[in-house]
């Protein structure tokens, strides 16, 4: 009897903490006032976010809905650096909870002014995320991924010139698509083990170099006929089919690679996995 009334106390307990969980909704933004230029750090430790270009008239803008016994929202700016500190993050060491998944359910929207040149620093936990970067004047973007579920996409042209792009992902599953609107100089891939797909199309306006290391997983290669291509591949266990390049030297090209106007050179360290190429469009666009 002292047992069935302990148990009885231990489950009203339990659902008097249920109960009290709550979702709470956070915005904070900032009005455009001649800023020309934005350093944007977002760290973003769990649930869904997506990333799109925001109002002209608004330099920033995040709205996001969160379990305010686990994560607080942040929002800093610092006008003497022309700089932003945003996020969702752990309030504490809290262990797992069970409750229903309309309440795990945290989320996010983030915007940038596209009119101003932006370096963004994205750091994420675990996440599904939709990045939207066409349309923005990204000037440098680098990002840690852990275990996310992520795509980022340069659907339009980048407004500005891009002076590099740096991911290192986890144990992620990532997908990079229109990297030829992004305009970067540089792109750098870091992965652990997980899947990445990587496109490298769009409108091509100069050459780009671009260096992925893979430790474990599957890489896909989605490769432009507006460009030349050029591939070094350096290979332990990994699989790879080259799907339409020919052997040039040490590597891989595309034909035509030697006249093309604008060029992409791939560099590839994987261990185990696998590489796999395709290309972006009808063949008679090469």
């Amino acid at each position: 009897m002292r047992r069935l009334a302990l148990a009885a106390l231990t489950l009203a307990a339990g659902a008097t903490s249920v109960s009290a969980q709550s979702m709470r909704t956070f915005t904070t933004f900032r009005q455009l006032h001649g800023e020309t230029r934005l350093d944007a750090d977002l760290d973003y430790r769990a649930g869904g976010l997506r990333i799109a270009p925001g109002r002209t008239g608004e330099l920033y803008r995040m709205n996001a809905s969160y379990d305010e016994d686990r994560y607080f929202p942040t929002s800093s700016y610092d006008a003497a650096r022309g700089a932003v500190s945003l996020g969702l993050r752990p309030a504490g060491e809290g262990g797992l909870r069970v409750i229903s998944r309309r309440q795990l359910r945290q989320d996010a929207n983030v915007a940038f002014s596209p009119t101003v040149d932006l370096d963004l620093d994205l750091t994420l936990g675990a996440v599904q995320a939709d990045i939207e970067l066409g349309g923005l004047s990204l000037s440098e973007l680098t990002m840690q991924a852990g275990a996310s579920q992520a795509v980022i996409r340069f659907s339009s042209p980048n407004r500005s010139r891009c002076r590099a792009a740096e991911i290192t992902a986890g144990a992620a599953e990532l997908t990079v698509l229109g990297l030829g609107n992004s305009r970067c100089d540089r792109f750098e891939l870091e992965g652990g083990m997980g899947k990445v797909t990587l496109d490298f199309g769009g409108a091509w306006t100069s050459s780009t170099q671009a260096e992925i290391k893979m430790a474990v997983g599957e890489l896909t290669l989605r490769l432009p006929r507006n460009a030349g291509v050029r591939l070094t591949l350096d290979r332990f266990l990994a699989s790879f089919d080259p799907a339409g390049l020919v052997r040039a030297g040490n590597g891989f090209q595309s034909p035509g690679y030697e006249r093309a106007e604008r060029r992409l050179d791939i560099q590839v360290t994987t261990a185990v996995g696998g590489v796999k190429v395709e290309w972006d469009g009808p063949e008679s666009r090469r």
